[in-house]
């Protein structure tokens, strides 16, 4: 995949036609914001349920308190799992894994332990899989260098908003070896970075799964949990997704 594969769509554009697939819709449509193309571009992923073996019966929770956790459910029900978002204690009870999205990372934090869950999702992620995006990795970090709640499981350190501010948001190509794992699409992947964190260090057993060109870390697995400083649910490649599924299916 490469950025001229979205030539002349808008961001709208994508949106819509991540939601029209999630719905079995057709995938020929128009949009006022842009010049649209006749069809999306293919991106090499697959735009249908996905039946595979590690997908069957499983249920993945997206936390639900503040965020873009919509779009996470989006995709997921797109692959054909089960999803619920995940707001109160009892709806962590039969999940096999949970994403923590992206929003303000502060924000979750507070907001779990208003909602009592904090201490059960420690619980629940010393068991079973936790994927945190951009501000759910800083909440799933041990370290993001200054004084917030987080769940501290994984062993990196965050600096937060490492980036700039909104305007300086960008999107880049991203080779990512891991995803070969789950997908014959060998295309890079297109990474989403807005007011993103930088994952500054790994330790323990905690691995690099992705950097950018000048090697500044943007993902990494430490066993059953996964950071990305990037948002997939924004893109319609769910090569991510599908990753983490296989990562829950596995523990």
């Amino acid at each position: 995949m490469n950025s001229n594969q979205f030539a002349g769509y808008c961001s709208l554009h994508i949106e819509h036609w991540v939601s029209e697939i999630s719905q079995g819709k057709a995938q020929i449509w128009g949009c006022g914001g842009c010049e649209t193309p006749a069809t999306p571009p293919n991106l090499g992923t697959s735009t249908q349920s996905l039946k595979e073996p590690e997908h069957l019966n499983m249920n993945i929770g997206v936390l639900a308190l503040q965020g873009d956790f919509a779009e996470h459910i989006v995709i997921l029900k797109r692959i054909g799992v089960e999803t619920r978002e995940v707001r109160l204690p009892r709806h962590l009870d039969e999940l096999d894994g949970l994403i923590i999205p992206g929003g303000e990372s502060t924000t979750i934090g507070k907001l779990a332990i208003d909602f009592n869950i904090m201490e059960p999702l420690r619980t629940f992620g010393r068991e079973k899989a936790i994927w945190g995006t951009c501000a759910g990795a800083i909440f799933l970090s041990k370290d993001a260098r200054r004084e917030q709640p987080l769940l501290e499981l994984m062993d990196i350190s965050v600096e937060r908003n490492a980036f700039g501010r909104q305007v300086d948001s960008f999107e880049i190509e991203i080779d990512i070896p891991a995803l070969a794992t789950i997908s014959e699409n060998q295309a890079p992947y297109h990474a989403i970075f807005i007011r993103a964190p930088l994952i500054e260090s790994v330790f323990a057993d905690a691995e690099v799964l992705a950097a950018l060109p000048d090697g500044r870390i943007v993902a990494a697995r430490q066993g059953h949990w996964l950071a990305t400083a990037f948002h997939p649910e924004l893109t319609p490649d769910d090569r991510f997704h599908r990753y983490f599924i296989g990562m829950a299916a596995k523990k």
